[in-house]
């Protein structure tokens, strides 16, 4: 496996489908549904990349990040938004996401732009 990506998002489809496309490049994936899974597996599994919805229950995204981020200061994170969550975007990228995608977002650009920040030798 060439790196490790943590899909952080309380909607199943979501994380279903993400899992599926990021396993086929050769990731290894891990699933969270809320915060305190999403610390857990950032704690017990260091993984490279983190895809963090903003938006969910008991944890908002901004406090995910912070905490992720006392984890592991290197973590990478891509943050996905609905549209115009303008003020939590700057905020999460001050607190050093990489950037943004809104939902409903395009796979292959998510899939391209997690290349780039964690390349696979998947073919």
């Amino acid at each position: 496996m060439d790196g490790k990506i943590l899909i952080v998002d309380d909607q199943y489809g979501i994380r279903i489908l993400l899992n599926e496309v990021f396993n086929k490049e050769g990731y290894q994936t891990f699933q969270a549904a809320n915060g305190f899974q999403a610390l857990e597996i950032a704690e017990n599994h260091s993984p490279d990349l983190v895809l963090l919805d903003m938006k969910i229950p008991g944890m908002d995204g901004i406090e995910i990040l912070k905490r992720l981020k006392k984890v592991n200061p290197d973590i990478r994170v891509i943050i996905m938004t609905a549209y115009g969550e303008l003020d939590m975007i700057q905020e999460a990228k001050d607190l050093g996401a990489l950037t943004h995608f809104a939902k409903p977002f395009d796979i292959d650009e998510l899939r391209d732009t997690v290349r780039k920040y964690l390349p696979s030798r998947a073919k």
